[in-house]
């Protein structure tokens, strides 16, 4: 098995877009940085301790699920949104949901967020840099510095007065909202790593985005360069050219790497315990598709860079290239006991990219296993994977130079799921990985589950199981099943 080469920076990597992306270019930080860093990680504990329950309900931690009492864990992995931007529901915030209104900008003016649709024209960088110009050292006032991208085809004005002080219009989201008010909201889920898709689908199925076991680097970026586009084509058949920036202790990304790793994931743990799992995602290549990036899972059919497709047990056995098979396999009676759902663009929610589809498509998920007879031994996990460069006013626990990013919104859906409560216990993807462990007995990664929390406040196993009624969308699971538009291309920040 060939091992990941680092190699130093090399130039022309220029990542490329379809609109003007100034001041984007690849930031190398450097070992000055490495004080900054020490000085957040001592402030992290302080700031882990404030961690407590809310919505009502106690803070005491309960046990993991008694035997039997939850077979199915679905993680619904959707795209790019803050509790601030996509959460402005007037409900959970009388229930105590930490959602606010307003940001602060660069010079230190409040801006009261203003509504906007779920599909924009135009995006907000997520790149690590991106974190530090919004994080500016906890200040949380940096939002007006990350750059913007206007489609092509934008109409002007574009983008639109503080595009990054912008919340989703109420009506468009209202499955979210319904589920959120009805089961499990959690306003302190934070995304495990500072960055974008590429690393941070490596730490839901991992817990972790290092190129190889023992490395002290993690994958910081989402790949550049190549003779495709890198956001189709990555992973271990990425082209020879394609590289993704590397992270060190002190925050210098002044290495890069060829896009293909090895070191352990969760799946590992789930197939040595012979229990049963699915990877449901549009399309192989994408930088949303996380067994892709593994060497062990692709098990590529030539040396990496020299690949062109994943051959691997593994992939051919688990990693399912239609998401919407989810909902047939759901209906046939053949969900896996873990399954992880990627949406396509069109229904990601991605700002800049989606049909406005995605509250629909997880509702259609939900809604299938619901009426199922999954319903009554299943724990769906609804996250979004970064938070797409829109602004948040809650300031991240930091562990080091790239854990933990920002908060992103959380809803766990459950018949044992605390019903109209919110978590202010502090959760990562890594909590996800913890979950799935203790609910089958699988030893820890060593990575971001090994410290992470387990929703134990999110659940009371010992209420009557909540009866599911269907939550109310526009599209239905049809829609999805018999749209045959070609999906949309992932992030391209």
């Amino acid at each position: 098995m060939q091992h990941p080469r680092v190699e130093g920076t090399e130039s022309g990597f220029i990542r490329t877009y379809a609109a003007t992306a100034i001041g984007m270019n690849k930031v190398a930080l450097r070992s000055g940085m490495f004080l900054f860093w020490s000085l957040l990680v001592c402030s992290a504990v302080l700031l882990s301790s404030l961690s407590s329950c809310g919505g009502g309900s106690s803070s005491t931690n309960l046990p993991p699920p008694a035997p039997g009492k939850i077979q199915h864990v679905v993680v619904i992995f959707q795209e790019n949104r803050t509790p601030d931007n996509l959460f402005q529901d007037q409900t959970l915030v009388s229930r105590g949901a930490d959602i606010q209104n307003y940001g602060v900008n660069s010079l230190g003016q409040k801006i009261v967020l203003t509504a906007t649709a779920l599909g924009t024209d135009y995006d907000l960088s997520h790149q690590h840099k991106a974190f530090l110009d919004m994080y500016d050292g906890g200040k949380m006032d940096g939002a007006d510095k990350i750059p913007v991208y206007c489609d092509t085809n934008a109409p002007p004005p574009c983008p639109p007065p503080n595009p990054w002080f912008q919340y989703v219009n109420p009506s468009e989201v209202a499955p979210y909202f319904q589920l959120a008010e009805t089961y499990t909201f959690g306003d302190r889920m934070f995304q495990t790593n500072q960055g974008p898709s590429f690393p941070a689908h490596q730490y839901i199925i991992a817990g972790t985005s290092v190129p190889s076991v023992g490395s002290s680097l993690l994958v910081a970026e989402n790949p550049v360069g190549g003779s495709s586009n890198p956001f189709l084509h990555t992973g271990c058949i990425a082209p020879p050219e394609e590289r993704v920036s590397l992270i060190d202790p002190s925050g210098s990304e002044a290495q890069t790497i060829y896009p293909c790793f090895e070191h352990p994931t969760l799946t590992d743990s789930l197939n040595a315990a012979k229990i049963s799992w699915r990877y449901y995602s549009p399309s192989a290549g994408i930088i949303w598709n996380a067994p892709n990036a593994i060497q062990h899972m692709c098990v590529p059919n030539a040396t990496p860079p020299n690949a062109t497709i994943c051959t691997g047990s593994d992939w051919t056995n688990n990693v399912v290239l239609q998401q919407t098979q989810v909902l047939t396999d759901i209906q046939n009676g053949t969900l896996a006991a873990v399954s992880w759902v990627i949406p396509n663009g069109q229904a990601s929610d991605h700002a800049g990219g989606n049909a406005g589809s995605g509250p629909s498509w997880v509702a259609s998920v939900v809604n299938a296993i619901g009426n199922s007879q999954y319903w009554s031994d299943t724990a769906i996990f609804i996250t979004w994977d970064d938070w797409g460069g829109w602004y948040d006013h809650v300031a991240p626990p930091i562990k080091n130079s790239y854990e933990y990013g920002f908060r992103v919104p959380l809803i766990v859906v459950s018949p044992y799921a605390k019903a109209a409560y919110v978590s202010h216990v502090t959760h990562h993807f890594g909590s996800i990985l913890k979950y799935v462990e203790e609910t089958f007995s699988l030893s820890s990664l060593g990575y971001a589950d090994a410290d992470a929390d387990d929703f134990s406040d999110c659940f009371d196993y010992n209420q009557t199981p909540l009866t599911f009624h269907t939550i109310a969308a526009p599209m239905d699971a049809q829609h999805f099943l018999e749209d045959t538009t070609p999906p949309t291309a992932p992030d391209n920040d």
